[in-house]
């Protein structure tokens, strides 16, 4: 592979837990350089979050490492001189700045927009948070399960009598952090028109109401409100959750002409014409009906054999897998999206006995038909604080 797209680019990250952390982690595998700032002796709060608790005694708690290989990490206070005097020394060479602090916070302690341009005009600042840097609520605390509440998403998930219930992941905060990352990206490149950098304002709920697609636009432009459907797509049928003979499949007929195709593959050619499953809009008026007449026929094989079936037919089908069965599948792995590093300074030799290696996600991207992989395993705290003024005069001598 030639240079990464985000090669050259310098990156300060000044961010905790998981929407900010992913977000520049997502710029370290695009070839960005990531230098992670952290409060002396305590660092991200992530590095104390995980289900090891020896991991998480040592500084490298399991949110910590799947966020933050390949950056590097210095210590620094910002609430002292000489701290903030090493962080504006910093902030003149880098190209990005991305913090999740709440909003204000950066500026209080001396570092408000107006400064940071003038100490580079060509910055791009992102700041991520729950609500944004202005408006009634941009002060309130916020962690993906508040934005999951707020955003309506948590009450279009489950079904009828489980609703609202969270979604099964951190979908907020991952959202959010893409959602900046691609903010981070296209400011670079628009940059290269002007030299100029800008500030950009991550909202975590705002970004999780554009990613929910459908659930709000059948609201804003219908006046449709979703409602909580369990494993039933709204917007087609059959689309959803079925039986078979040793567990649930899932299939997306969304097209006539795969509708037709299933029902064939299943023995039911006569569901095609029926009067109630002629159309889309038919079969989503008599959804229940039609899924127990398939949920009958898929019964007779198991899983498997439907999922090999149908797809090689241009039916859209598989299994619902477990995260475990998920990174195995061999179509995961023959892309290189799980990279294996050596495990961090610091591991607790008791882990390194039991694991021996770290296993971390990519970003599910391959440039030039090669993934995106870290250089690196997660810093420890303060790994790089030797290396600090060779940064300096490296970065100083790139601008």
């Amino acid at each position: 592979m030639h240079d990464r797209p985000l090669h050259g680019v310098r990156v300060l990250d000044l961010t905790n837990v998981l929407a900010g952390p992913y977000c520049t982690y997502h710029l370290m595998l695009l070839g960005a350089e990531v230098i992670k700032i952290e409060l002396p002796g305590r660092g991200d709060l992530a590095r104390r979050l995980g289900p090891d608790p020896e991991l998480n005694r040592a500084g490298l708690g399991t949110s910590f490492l799947a966020q933050n290989a390949g950056k590097k990490s210095i210590e620094l206070d910002l609430k002292d001189e000489a701290g903030r005097a090493t962080f504006a020394e910093l902030v003149t060479h880098a190209d990005v700045l991305v913090e999740n602090f709440r909003a204000g916070v950066l500026a209080r302690i001396g570092f408000s927009w107006e400064r940071l341009r003038t100490l580079n005009p060509g910055l791009v600042y992102c700041a991520i948070s729950g609500f944004g840097q202005t408006g009634p609520m941009s002060q309130a605390p916020a962690y993906d399960q508040i934005i999951q509440g707020l955003s309506g998403m948590m009450s279009v998930t489950g079904t009828p009598d489980t609703a609202p219930l969270r979604v099964g992941f951190p979908v907020a905060d991952t959202v959010g952090g893409l959602s900046a990352a691609l903010a981070v990206t296209a400011a670079l490149a628009g940059r290269q028109q002007d030299g100029r950098g800008c500030f950009l304002d991550v909202s975590m709920l705002e970004a999780s109401l554009s990613a929910m697609g459908w659930a709000v636009s059948n609201y804003l432009v219908s006046g449709v409100e979703p409602q909580p459907m369990g494993d039933q797509n709204a917007t087609a049928a059959p689309s959803g959750t079925f039986d078979t003979a040793d567990g649930p499949l899932n299939i997306a007929a969304n097209r006539q002409e795969q509708f037709e195709t299933l029902c064939r593959l299943v023995g039911r050619p006569d569901l095609i014409d029926h009067p109630r499953f002629a159309d889309r809009e038919a079969r989503k008026l008599h959804r229940d009906e039609l899924n127990k007449h398939l949920n009958d026929a898929l019964r007779r094989r198991p899983a498997l054999e439907w999922e090999q079936l149908l797809s090689a037919a241009g039916v859209p089908a598989a299994r619902i897998l477990t995260v475990a069965q998920a990174v195995a599948v061999d179509q995961v792995v023959g892309r290189g999206f799980v990279t294996e590093l050596p495990l961090p300074a610091g591991t607790p030799a008791a882990v390194r006995d039991r694991t021996g290696t770290l296993r971390v996600s990519g970003a599910g991207v391959l440039v030039d038909g090669e993934p995106l992989t870290p250089p690196a395993p997660p810093p420890g705290l303060g790994e790089h604080n030797a290396d600090l003024p060779e940064l300096v005069r490296r970065w100083r001598g790139a601008r």
